[in-house]
């Protein structure tokens, strides 16, 4: 099957590629003319033969609305444009009815599987009509996994982001969970192989997974993990789940409690956890911690403290 791949990054790039290995003709189009087969998205829609199919992976927001509008106005009824980027499922709607003034179908798919898609396969979530879903499957079979799992069609215009965003949203839990798991071993004096724990877990144990080989993978190139930052972006998705159980009143304690907590590793010096000092120090009269202290637990009590017959636990410190 031939199709146009607009974005040639490092998913774009090896989806390409594994397409190709799949016997598919990639038509490939990048800003970056290194990797480009043409020159622009005009040239890139001249070189499919109709009816074109042409999948999007772009930056989501602003950089993939307006690829889709510019393809709105280049391809013909009977084409196909593929969104499978991080989008937002509320765009995947706007885009389908835009297309579909013209007569060009639009399917959203939602698509996990990282640097290791390449040669193990994509998870596909996908969203659109089933005339559209069929027409694409030669292209979905090539990329997905091999045998039956690896591929939903979840629902109409907007269900594969908003599958892809779930998944997302249920990683954030995962990986929070094993972080704090990591922190809890590494603060114990009792164990004194952290890295093996971890290990013996990918085994006979109820949190076997693919997220726990990876980050034993990491542990044996680190083992303290000295060389990394505690700091964590988020792709967005997070927040869009977050958002979406506001509106459906769904809880979802464990995922938001996990994006805060990647809120709260940008910050060198919590400006809450300040608060909370000061606050322990008015009323109890805890060690407080300046901001250039070298050394935790030295700053002076203030005068209203154990004299006065406050309760006396370890101090609380804030991050220097």
């Amino acid at each position: 099957m031939q199709i146009g791949m607009v974005g040639l990054g490092r998913m774009g790039g090896n989806m390409a590629e594994r397409l190709r290995r799949g016997g598919h003709e990639v038509i490939g189009y990048d800003r970056n003319p290194g990797v480009s087969d043409v020159g622009s998205l005009a040239e890139l829609v001249d070189r499919l033969t109709t009816p074109r199919t042409v999948w999007v992976m772009v930056p989501s927001g602003e950089p993939t609305r307006a690829t889709v509008a510019e393809l709105a106005e280049l391809l013909s009824p009977g084409d196909l444009v593929v969104d499978g980027g991080n989008s937002h499922y509320a765009d995947d709607r706007g885009h389908a009815e835009r297309l579909g003034a013209k007569g060009i179908g639009f399917v959203d798919v939602g698509v996990s599987g990282g640097v290791w898609g390449l040669d193990h396969g994509y998870a596909l979530m996908v969203g659109g009509t089933a005339e559209d879903v069929r027409r694409l499957m030669p292209i979905f079979e090539t990329l997905k996994p091999a045998g039956e799992d690896g591929f939903v069609h979840a629902g109409g215009h907007g269900a594969g982001h908003f599958a892809k965003m779930v998944h997302n949203g249920i990683e954030y839990g995962m990986m929070q969970a094993l972080a704090e798991g990591w922190e809890l071993l590494e603060a114990s004096e009792l164990v004194t192989d952290v890295a093996g724990c971890f290990r013996s877990w990918r085994s006979g144990t109820v949190i076997r997974s693919w997220l726990l080989d990876l980050l034993v993978r990491a542990l044996e190139d680190d083992a303290e993990l000295s060389r990394l930052r505690g700091y964590a972006e988020d792709s967005g998705e997070g927040r869009w789940a977050v958002q979406a159980a506001v509106e459906h009143a769904v809880p979802l304690p464990v995922i938001t409690a996990a994006l805060y907590a990647r809120f709260a590793s940008r910050q060198p010096d919590s400006p809450a956890m300040k608060v909370v000092a000061a606050l322990r120090n008015q009323f109890g009269g805890h060690a407080l911690t300046s901001a250039t202290s070298a050394a935790p637990g030295t700053a002076d009590r203030s005068a209203t403290g154990d004299a006065a017959g406050a309760e006396t636990d370890p101090p609380i410190e804030t991050e220097k």
